[in-house]
């Protein structure tokens, strides 16, 4: 599940592999949730390191 939000991320991902993710309704929550996680930390990561620059 992480390598495919990974994927996604970067716009890499297979047509085979992202049907696979949405063709489930229980993996397709899984999904969503995992990758607001990912952007969430994405933000964070990106805040921190321009903090680090400006200062």
């Amino acid at each position: 599940m992480i390598q495919s939000v990974l994927a996604a991320m970067f716009g890499v991902q297979s047509k085979a592999k992202r049907y696979q993710d949405f063709s489930n309704k229980h993996l397709f929550i899984s999904f969503i949730l995992i990758s607001i996680v990912f952007v969430f930390l994405l933000v964070l990561l990106l805040v921190w390191l321009v903090g680090i620059i400006t200062n």
